[in-house]
C-alpha cells in the first residue's frame, strides 16, 4: 500500500532566477500554465521567473504570482504523472498553490489574486516602518510571551512557527528590534533580520486584509478534491467557503506550520512533497517530525526521483 502523501506548497523566500525553467522545458503542461500567467497578468512573470533579474523576482507583487505559477505548473506535473495527495497545505502564500492544485480555485483566478495580495501587502505599510526578523533557538511559546510585553506599545507579534527552534516576528520596526533584543537575553541563539519589504501576518497588514477581501469575495470557489491543513487553523477543510474565509484570516494571523505538520503527522502522513521552487519546506519539516520523509520538486531532477522513488 502506498505511503500516505501531503503535498507542501512554498511561500515567499523560495523565489530564484531559473525557477521552473527545466520543468517548462521538459513538459507540456508546465509551458500551458507559464503561457496562461503571463496572458493573466499582462506581463512576461515566466521570463522573470527564468531570467530575473533578482530584484525584481523580488518584489512581492512579483514574487507571488511567480512562486503560484512555478508551483502549479509542478502539480500539473505530478498530476499527469498519476501522483494523488491525501492533504495539500501551503505556507502563506503557498495555500492559493494548494488551493488551485485541490480544485478549489482555478489558476487564473489565483494568479490574479496574488498579484494583487503582493500589492496590498506592499502598500499597507510604508516603508521603512515595518520589520520581520526570525528568532532561533528559543521556543515558540517564550517568543510569543516576548511579543506579548510590548502590546501596549504598539505591534510585534509572531508571523511565522516555521519550526520548534525557529519562530518569525513581525510588527514596527522599533518594537520588533526591542523584542529582538530581548529574545537574546531570554536566550535565543540568534536573530536574524529578514530582508522583506513589508511585516507580513501582523495586524498591520489589516488594510491588506481588507482591501484582499473585496476581490476574493468576487471569485468563485469550489469544494476541495482533497483536504487542505489551513495556516490560519491548522486544521483540515473541504469546502470551498471555508478556504475563502482562510485565505483573508491568513493575512493578519501567523502561519501555523509547526501544528500543521504536526497535525499531519498524526493523520498517518510520511512523505511530504515540496510543490515548487526551493527546499525551504523540507527543511522545516524535517526539523519537524523526522517521521515524515521529505521530497523536493525545484528542478527535473528532483522531480524524476520523485517520481521513480518517492511514493512506493
Amino acid at each position: 500500500m502506498a505511503k500516505k502523501l501531503a503535498f507542501l506548497y512554498p511561500g515567499q523566500g523560495s523565489q530564484y532566477p531559473g525557477m521552473g525553467l527545466e520543468i517548462y522545458e521538459s513538459y507540456p503542461e508546465a509551458r500551458e500554465v507559464f503561457s496562461r500567467a503571463d496572458e493573466v497578468l499582462g506581463i512576461a512573470l515566466s521570463k522573470l521567473c527564468f531570467e530575473g533579474p533578482e530584484e525584481d523576482l523580488k518584489r512581492t507583487s512579483i514574487t507571488q504570482p511567480a512562486i503560484l505559477t512555478v508551483s502549479v505548473a509542478v502539480h500539473k506535473v505530478l498530476s499527469k504523472e498519476g501522483v494523488r495527495p491525501d492533504y495539500v497545505t501551503g505556507h502563506s502564500l503557498g495555500e492559493y498553490s494548494a488551493l488551485v492544485s485541490a480544485g478549489a480555485l482555478q489558476f487564473k483566478d489565483a494568479v490574479r489574486l496574488v498579484h494583487l495580495r503582493g500589492r496590498f501587502m506592499q502598500e499597507a505599510v510604508p516603508e521603512g516602518k515595518g520589520s520581520m526578523a526570525a528568532v532561533i533557538g528559543l521556543a515558540p511559546e517564550e517568543v510569543t510571551k516576548i511579543c506579548e510585553e510590548f502590546r501596549e506599545d504598539g505591534v510585534v507579534s509572531p508571523a511565522n512557527y516555521n519550526s520548534k527552534e525557529q519562530t518569525v516576528i513581525a510588527g514596527e520596526k522599533k518594537l520588533v528590534e526591542k523584542a529582538a533584543r530581548k529574545a537574546e537575553e531570554a536566550g535565543a541563539v540568534k536573530v536574524v533580520f529578514l530582508p522583506v519589504s513589508a511585516p507580513f501576518h501582523c495586524a498591520l497588514m489589516k488594510p491588506a486584509e481588507e482591501e484582499l477581501a473585496v476581490e476574493i469575495a468576487g471569485v468563485p470557489f469550489s469544494d476541495l478534491e482533497c483536504p487542505l491543513v489551513t495556516n490560519v487553523d491548522a486544521v483540515p477543510i473541504t469546502r470551498g467557503e471555508e478556504a475563502r474565509d482562510a485565505l483573508i484570516r491568513q493575512v493578519c494571523n501567523p502561519v501555523r506550520w509547526v501544528d500543521s505538520i504536526e497535525f499531519l503527522s498524526g493523520q498517518g502522513v510520511e512523505v511530504g512533497l515540496e510543490v515548487g521552487p526551493g527546499k525551504v519546506l523540507s527543511g522545516l519539516t524535517r526539523r519537524i517530525n523526522r517521521g515524515i520523509e521529505n521530497f523536493s520538486t525545484s528542478n527535473e531532477k528532483s522531480l524524476k526521483k520523485f517520481l521513480e522513488h518517492g511514493n512506493k
